[in-house]
């Protein structure tokens, strides 16, 4: 899930505790957000200024109608901070993993939500230092 940090940062989310991702605007990623389930696990990637997953979060509320979307066309979900990554893992270097090759992150760089396989999700967790 990526988030400009100047827009809503890592940091923000740990100090709301909890917060709704709203806005998705782009069917695939809108897509990405009807398959999560309560209790799925997410990298939160900070986009445009610092490109890396800087924490872990978990899906706390499934989809539902967004507000912000006056055709309501799109949905949102709620996502709480479970915890930092040890060691940002940033673009560059998922690029230069040869297994992350075909990770959507790299393949569909636009999409604000993305799917992660759970060959990646251990690979990334492994880079960032944290549990898989």
């Amino acid at each position: 899930m990526k988030s400009e940090p100047s827009a809503y940062s890592w940091d923000q989310l740990v100090k709301d505790k909890r917060t709704n991702w709203s806005g998705v605007r782009n069917y695939q990623a809108a897509i990405n957000l009807k398959a999560m389930k309560n209790g799925d696990k997410a990298f939160f990637y900070h986009s445009n200024d610092g490109l890396a997953v800087v924490g872990v979060v978990e899906i706390v509320k499934e989809a539902y109608p967004d507000p912000t979307d006056e055709k309501g066309r799109f949905v949102m979900v709620d996502v709480k901070p479970i915890m930092p990554v040890k060691t940002p893992v940033t673009l560059s270097a998922i690029k230069a993993e040869e297994k992350l090759e075909g990770m959507a992150l790299v393949k569909q760089s636009r999409l604000s939500v993305s799917p992660v396989s759970a060959a990646e999700w251990k690979i990334v967790c492994k880079m960032a230092g944290v549990p898989a």
